[in-house]
């Protein structure tokens, strides 16, 4: 499953944009869109394209003739929004300059630009859907299906049945994500509710987690959803109770300081393999999940009790949990 994102910068501020690219390739992101305002975006695509190694999207509004020079710059896939380009020339001219490319066109939908669909009263996912498919069957008639969909609402519910809607109706691959979705909290949540619910549904083929926010951060939430529904077995995973009157050390702290560092690297940890790390604050879980894990420790009042697969080693001291797990970690990984 390939986590987008999407720089957050003028596509002609190349070094800037470059910058972001890169950094998001080192987080985990696998696909990265750029906004194609004018035609100093679109020539800048040659010159970002030549410093980076991630496939680019070139996100085109209002203009085909921008996704016209966005191609002849070396763009990886074009994004149109069936809202404010859609007559039939200009889209002819940009299938055919696709087609001699040979690269896809992303039919990108926003609640915010949706077309109307002559109903006043039609419910978001039925206008997402209708203009979704409209697009698509005046496509298909220029004999290209080279084809990836998304239907972006800025809710859960209408974000969640507009892709069940269109799953039924076609068959073209599908990038998932929430618009506008608010604050970076409130952001994180719907997309972690929309995401998940369409993932273990067994819709979707790409994922973005849009956040008023760093783009690394719309990655690192990406990857964590991935993880959560089992799609992404890479990585660290840190299992932690949420503490009570029983827990006598400062628990929050020490998975804060163990996921901050963790967060330095690209995949959590560079391991091969899956692994848990359980840090428990009390005698009723603790000794269990950290049994569970690859490595835990359960902690008393002063200092916690390390397993390892399962088997109690030794006594670590509460200041010193973060660095001995770090360091059994790596050991663990040569």
């Amino acid at each position: 499953m390939a986590i987008q994102s999407m720089t957050k910068c003028r596509t002609a501020d190349t070094e800037r944009a470059i910058r972001q690219i890169n950094e998001l390739e080192e987080a985990g992101c696998a696909i990265v869109r750029l906004a194609i305002k004018d035609m100093e975006d679109a020539r800048a695509l040659k010159r970002i394209k030549a410093k980076v190694k991630l496939p680019l999207v070139a996100d085109i509004h209002f203009s085909y003739r921008l996704a016209l020079a966005a191609i002849e710059n070396g763009a990886d896939k074009i994004r149109l929004n069936p809202g404010n380009i859609h007559k039939k020339q200009e889209i002819e001219k940009v299938i055919s300059a696709l087609k001699t490319a040979g690269i896809p066109l992303r039919i990108g939908l926003n609640s915010g630009s949706v077309k109307d669909t002559g109903h006043r009263r039609s419910a978001m996912t039925d206008r997402l859907t209708a203009s979704c498919m409209d697009y698509i069957k005046m496509i298909e008639k220029l004999k290209f299906n080279n084809i990836v969909i998304s239907l972006k609402a800025n809710n859960v519910l209408d974000t969640v049945e507009a892709y069940r809607k269109i799953s039924g109706a076609c068959s073209y691959p599908l990038h998932l994500g929430v618009t506008a979705t608010g604050s970076p909290y409130s952001g994180i949540i719907k997309s972690s509710v929309a995401l998940g619910a369409l993932l273990l549904g067994g819709i979707g083929d790409t994922i973005r987690v849009s956040l008023t926010d760093s783009p690394i951060e719309e990655v690192r939430a990406a990857k964590g959803i991935l993880e959560g529904v089992g799609l992404r077995g890479t990585g660290t995973q840190i299992i932690s109770c949420p503490t009570c009157g029983r827990c006598e050390v400062d628990l929050v702290s020490i998975v804060k300081e163990l996921e901050k560092k963790l967060a330095r690297s690209a995949a959590g940890w560079p391991s091969a393999k899956p692994f848990k790390v359980a840090i428990m604050g009390c005698v009723v879980n603790g000794p269990g999940e950290a049994k569970e894990a690859d490595i835990g420790v359960a902690f008393g009042k002063k200092e916690g009790l390390m397993f390892r697969k399962g088997k109690a080693e030794r006594k670590i001291s509460f200041k010193q949990c973060a660095k001995v797990l770090l360091e059994e970690m790596k050991n663990a990984d040569d």
